[in-house]
């Protein structure tokens, strides 16, 4: 990152298109593509543009996208951009997604589904074959949003389809460098002959600056220590089971059952949350908070993220610390 800081300078002063596309830029599209095991890879300059853009790119007016109630508002953000029909299913629920995708047949135009590998707010999965066995019966393209799932689940870190061995039924993925990666950007992927084409469809591309030298050079080094080193994948599984196990046995009221990075503690309500994140700040554990409106049916959280570089004794600490500022059973 510093030598390409050095060598290029802050910023590439124009988009994709026009004059910013270096030699790094498509660097790292094909390191993505190779770790992905994908035929194609864009890169875009944030996360938000990955999902504004593929959504908008993919889905036209004539088109209707079907989204999980929980998605991020990226993907409701690309489905406006798109002035494709929206259709919300309930989160997780294949059964709601079926009777909706049945209420369509006959309707004009493509069917895109859009799912996340582990949802944000509370870190629970997609059941994703339950949604891909809906593929042969209504004949939908699926994207799946891998930006928290992204270097953390499957055997080669390469997301929830990964992880269900279900690759070839995920048509398009999309992920950040916000989380796994540690840096900023994001990205959308596919092996459709026609993908690249998307370069030339999608606003959110075309219309931006490009990602800084040091960001990319950065971004490159991250994914190849993705794929070089996935004792990291074993040690964020490990802190992560840590973690939530620590606090179901305090007895919190966990956001799920599934454990990964995003351990969220449901709380009472909104003044007492505010109280207790604060404790944990002074007591040296920062969390992150989430309110209503922007939390699954209405739930007042505290949020917190793993690492694979978090010790054991960091992980018991904030444990104790819950103990002590929040309480337990």
């Amino acid at each position: 990152g510093k030598r390409a800081l050095d060598e290029f300078g802050t910023g590439t002063t124009g988009s994709r298109i026009a004059n910013g596309s270096y030699a790094m830029h498509k660097e790292l599209e094909q390191e993505l593509a190779k770790f992905l095991n994908r035929k194609h890879c864009i890169v875009f300059t944030t996360g938000y543009q990955a999902n504004l853009g593929m959504i908008a790119g993919l889905a036209g007016p004539r088109d209707t996208v079907y989204l999980d109630a929980d998605s991020h508002s990226s993907i409701y953000d690309g489905c406006t951009l798109s002035g494709a029909k929206l259709v919300r299913f309930r989160h997780n629920d294949a059964a709601d997604l079926d009777k909706r995708l049945s209420r369509s047949e006959g309707e004009e135009g493509g069917k895109l589904v859009v799912l996340e590998g582990i949802y944000s707010m509370l870190g629970d999965r997609a059941p994703l074959r339950d949604f891909v066995e809906l593929k042969k019966k209504h004949q939908f393209q699926l994207l799946v949003d891998e930006a928290h799932s992204f270097g953390v689940l499957g055997p080669n870190g390469r997301g929830l389809a990964d992880e269900a061995g279900l690759e070839a039924e995920a048509d398009f993925v999309v992920g950040t460098f916000s989380k796994s990666i540690g840096s900023i950007g994001g990205f959308g992927a596919g092996d459709h002959p026609l993908f690249e084409t998307l370069r030339y469809a999608m606003r959110p591309y075309m219309f931006t600056a490009s990602s800084s030298p040091a960001t990319i050079a950065t971004s490159i080094a991250a994914v190849k220590t993705l794929a070089r080193e996935p004792e990291r994948r074993d040690a964020l599984r490990r802190n992560s089971e840590r973690l939530f196990n620590g606090f179901r046995n305090l007895g919190f009221d966990m956001g799920c059952e599934d454990v990964s990075p995003v351990i969220a503690v449901k709380c009472k309500d909104e003044p007492s949350t505010i109280v207790m994140w604060n404790a944990l700040l002074q007591a040296g554990v920062y969390v992150n908070i989430a309110l209503p409106p922007g939390t699954p049916n209405r739930l007042c959280l505290l949020r917190c993220s793993v690492s694979a570089a978090h010790s054991n004794d960091e992980i018991d600490q904030v444990i104790a610390t819950f103990a002590k500022v929040v309480g337990g059973k």
